[in-house]
C-alpha cells in the first residue's frame, strides 16, 4: 500500500520527537540555497578555485563579455585597470548592457544580469551570433563574490549607475544620470576576502592573458594598467630625476593570429622551416561558422598547436582540432607522393611525424558552440570537423602549390621526423629482445622494492653507484626502489628521438617507471607514487637534477603535473657535540640549529658534506630518505602555463637545456646580479 503525506502532526512535543535521532536526515535536511547564495556557499562550482586562479577568473569574465561585444562588431576598446586599492575596473565602449525593464523579472536588465544567474544575451540567439559565454552566470557570480560592485552604462543618450553590496544586494534601484552621447559598459568590482585566499591580483598573470585575447581578436585593443602604489618602478635608476612608472601595456595586433605564430616561434628562439607564415581564414555565413589558421614549421621537436573556440582556449582539444589534423595528414602525404619525395613502397608519414616541430593556432567562431562542462575545455560540435578539415585542405593545398620549395622543406622535415621515429622503434625492440633473453624486464642497477602496490612504493633515482651503495643499505625494502644512474643523463632537449631511445640510463628510467615516452605515457602505468631525485649537494648535482627534470618534463607529460616528481634534500652540514647531533640544510639553517641546540660558548664539531657518499647508510636514511624525517622538495609548474599555452616553462627550458649556447649566456649574462650565493 503506497504511503500518504500525513496532513497534520502530533501536537505532543515529545511525541513528535520520539522517533528522532540526532542528525536525522529528513526533508528538513533539504537545504534551498536561492540566488547568489549557492555561488558564495560553493564558490568552486562557479569559478573552480578559490585561490589566485579563480580570484583571476572573476576578471576574465567581465572581459570576456566585452571581449563578445567586440565579436559582434559594437566594440574595438577594452580598458583593465587595477585600482590604487586592489579593485579593479573593467571597461568597454559596446552597446553597453540593456537598461530597459525586464519583462519578466520587474526590475532593470542591468540588475537581471548582475544579480540573476543564467540571464544573458547568449540563450536565444538575439543578442549575440557569437559567444563564449553560454550559461549566464559569469557577471552575477563575480557581484556575488565581491563585497562591492558598481556598474556604469553609456546606452540610450544618458549615463546610467547601479550599486551593491556584500554578494550583490543592490543599493537601489538603476539611477538615470547625465546625458552621454557615447555607448559602453564600466564594471568596477572589490572581490571579497573572507571567500578568497588572496584578493591581490597578479599583473603578469592578467597581462598573459590579455596579450592572447587580444591576439585572437585582431584589431582589438585591450589595455592594461596597475595603479597600486607597491606596483610601481624606476624606469631609469642611473639618471638623478628618475621617476616611477605604473605597470602599463597595450595590445593590439593588426594580423591576428600570424602575430601570435610569429611571437611564440620568437619567444621559444626556435629556427623556421618555412619563411612564410601559413595563414588560412574562411566563414560560412549559412552555418555561422568561421575559421581562423596561423601555422609555421621550426626545427624543434617538439609540436605546439593550440586551438580556441570564440576566443576559449580549448587546451584539451575537440572537433576543430580532430578536423585540422585530419585535413593535414591526408594533404601532406598526398603532396609527398605526387611530388615524389614518397615512394611507392615507402609507409605514409604520420601525423606525429608532419606535426613535429609544428606551432600553430586555430580559432573558430560559431554561434552555437558546444563545450564539454562549464570549464569549456573541449569543444563538441560535429560540424566543426568537416568545416576545418574542408577548409584547410583546400587553402593548405593551394599554399603547397604556390610554395614548392618551402613545401619541399616542410616534407623534407616530415620524413626527417619518421627516420627518427623508425629508428627509436628498432631500439625499443632490440632493448626488448635484449631484456627477454636475459630473462630479466627491469634494469639490472635497479633495486626495487618489495611491495608490488603503487600507491605505496617510491623510487630513488641517485647519483652514482657509490651513493646508490648507499641508499640500498639505508632503505626501507618494502616501499623503496633505487635505481642508481651513472654520471649525466643525455639532455633530451636537444637530442633527437631515435639517439634518445638509444641511450642506455633513458631506457633504464623508462623500464623501471613502467611507462611509455612521450605522448603514450600514461600515468596508470607508473609503478610509483613518487619518483625522488636524489643528487649531491653541490653544481654536478643540480646539473644532473635539471637534466632529469628536462627528461621528465618533455618525456613524462602528466607526472610533474600529477605531483609525483620530487627533489630529495640531502643536508649541507652535521654540527655535533657529546650526544647532540643535528643537521643543517644550509647556512642559514646551521645559524638557527646552532642557536636552538647550542650554548654560544660550547665547542662544536662541524662537518660539511660534499656528497651524498660521504654519508653513511645510517645518516642517510634519518636524514633524507626516511618518511618520517626527510624533507621533499615537488617539483611543480607556474600556473602561467594554463594561460599562454605553457610559454614559460617551455621558453626557460629551451634557454638553458637548448642547442643554443648564446642563449644560456645571454641568461646569464641577465640575470647574473640576482645570484645572492655562489658556490664555487
Amino acid at each position: 500500500m503506497p504511503s500518504e503525506v500525513p496532513e497534520s502532526v502530533p501536537e505532543d512535543p515529545q511525541l513528535a520527537n520520539a522517533g528522532k535521532v540526532q542528525n536525522e536526515y529528513g526533508a528538513d535536511a533539504i537545504q534551498v540555497l536561492e540566488g547568489l547564495e549557492a555561488v558564495r556557499k560553493r564558490p568552486g562550482m562557479y569559478i573552480g578555485s578559490t585561490g589566485e586562479r579563480g580570484l583571476h577568473h572573476l576578471v576574465y569574465e567581465i572581459v570576456d563579455n566585452s571581449v563578445d561585444e567586440a565579436l559582434a562588431g559594437y566594440c574595438d576598446t577594452i580598458t583593465v585597470t587595477i585600482l590604487e586599492d586592489g579593485a579593479v575596473r573593467v571597461v568597454d565602449n559596446g552597446r553597453g548592457i540593456p537598461v530597459d525593464m525586464h519583462r519578466t523579472e520587474g526590475k532593470s536588465t542591468v540588475e537581471v544580469v548582475l544579480t540573476v544567474l543564467h540571464a544573458g544575451g547568449k540563450f536565444g540567439g538575439g543578442g549575440y551570433a557569437v559567444s563564449g559565454g553560454l550559461h549566464g552566470v559569469g557577471s552575477s557570480v563575480v557581484n556575488a563574490l565581491s563585497t562591492r560592485l558598481e556598474v556604469e552604462v553609456k546606452r540610450q543618450g544618458f549615463v546610467w549607475r547601479q550599486s551593491f553590496r556584500n554578494g550583490g544586494t543592490p543599493l537601489a534601484p538603476l539611477e538615470k544620470g547625465e546625458p552621454s552621447d557615447e555607448t559602453g559598459t564600466t564594471i568596477t568590482f572589490w572581490p571579497d576576502a573572507g571567500i578568497f585566499d588572496t584578493v591581490h591580483f597578479d599583473y603578469d598573470t592578467l597581462r598573459t592573458r590579455f596579450q592572447q585575447m587580444a591576439f585572437l581578436n585582431k584589431g582589438l585593443r585591450i589595455t592594461l594598467r596597475d595603479e597600486r602604489p607597491e606596483s610601481a618602478y624606476v624606469v631609469d635608476d642611473q639618471s638623478s630625476d628618475a621617476a616611477a612608472t605604473q605597470p602599463h601595456d597595450d595590445f593590439l595586433y593588426e594580423r591576428g593570429l600570424v602575430d601570435y605564430v610569429e611571437y611564440l616561434n620568437k619567444v621559444r628562439k626556435t629556427e623556421v622551416v618555412n619563411d612564410e607564415i601559413i595563414e588560412v581564414e574562411s566563414e560560412d555565413t549559412d552555418r555561422h561558422i568561421s575559421l581562423e589558421l596561423a601555422m609555421q614549421w621550426t626545427t624543434s621537436y617538439t609540436e605546439n598547436v593550440f586551438t580556441f573556440a570564440n576566443t576559449i582556449n580549448t587546451h584539451e582539444g575537440g572537433t576543430h582540432e580532430e578536423g585540422f589534423r585530419a585535413a593535414l595528414t591526408t594533404l601532406v602525404n598526398r603532396y609527398a607522393r605526387a611530388q615524389g619525395m614518397l615512394k611507392e613502397k615507402d609507409d605514409n608519414l604520420t601525423g606525429e611525424d608532419i606535426r613535429e616541430g609544428l606551432t600553430a593556432v586555430i580559432s573558430v567562431k560559431l554561434s552555437e558552440p558546444q563545450f564539454e562542462g562549464q570549464t569549456k575545455t573541449k569543444l563538441g560540435n560535429t560540424e566543426a570537423k568537416a568545416f576545418v578539415q574542408k577548409v584547410v585542405g583546400d587553402q593548405l593545398t593551394d599554399w603547397l602549390d604556390r610554395n614548392p620549395a618551402q613545401a619541399k622543406n616542410v616534407i623534407r622535415k616530415a620524413i626527417d621526423a619518421a627516420t627518427a621515429r623508425l629508428a627509436a622503434r628498432k631500439a625499443r625492440e632490440t632493448a626488448r629482445r635484449k631484456s627477454v633473453f636475459e630473462s630479466a624486464a627491469m634494469p639490472d642497477k635497479l633495486k626495487d622494492c618489495v611491495s608490488k602496490d603503487p600507491s605505496i612504493s617510491e623510487i630513488f633515482l641517485v647519483e652514482g653507484d657509490s651513493a646508490g651503495g648507499s641508499a640500498k643499505q639505508a632503505r626501507d625494502r618494502k616501499t623503496q626502489a633505487i635505481l642508481p644512474l651513472r654520471g649525466k643523463i643525455l639532455n633530451v632537449e636537444s637530442a633527437s628521438l631515435d639517439k634518445m631511445m638509444a641511450n642506455q640510463e633513458i631506457n633504464d628510467l623508462a623500464l623501471a617507471l613502467g611507462t611509455q615516452l612521450g605522448k603514450k605515457f600514461s600515468i596508470d602505468d607508473l609503478r610509483y607514487e613518487r619518483i625522488i631525485i636524489m643528487t649531491d649537494a653541490d653544481v654536478d648535482g643540480a646539473h644532473i637534477a635539471a637534466l632529469l627534470i628536462t627528461f621528465f618534463y618533455r618525456m613524462t607529460p602528466g607526472l610533474i603535473e600529477s605531483g609525483r616528481l620530487f627533489l630529495a634534500m640531502p643536508p649541507l652540514y652535521k654540527l655535533s657535540n657529546k650526544g647532540t647531533i643535528v643537521y643543517a640544510m644550509d647556512d642559514e639553517d646551521r645559524a638557527a640549529k646552532m642557536k636552538e641546540h647550542f650554548k654560544p660558548n660550547q665547542k662544536v664539531d662541524m662537518t660539511r658534506f660534499k656528497g651524498l657518499g660521504e654519508m653513511n647508510p645510517a645518516q642517510l636514511k634519518e636524514t633524507t630518505m626516511n618518511p618520517a624525517s626527510r624533507v621533499l622538495a615537488r617539483v611543480t609548474l607556474p600556473d602561467s602555463m594554463d594561460e599562454l599555452t605553457e610559454m614559460k616553462p617551455a621558453e626557460l627550458i629551451n634557454t638553458l637545456m637548448g642547442k643554443k649556447a648564446e642563449l644560456r649566456f645571454r641568461f646569464i649574462q641577465e640575470n647574473a646580479a640576482f645570484v645572492e650565493d655562489l658556490d664555487i
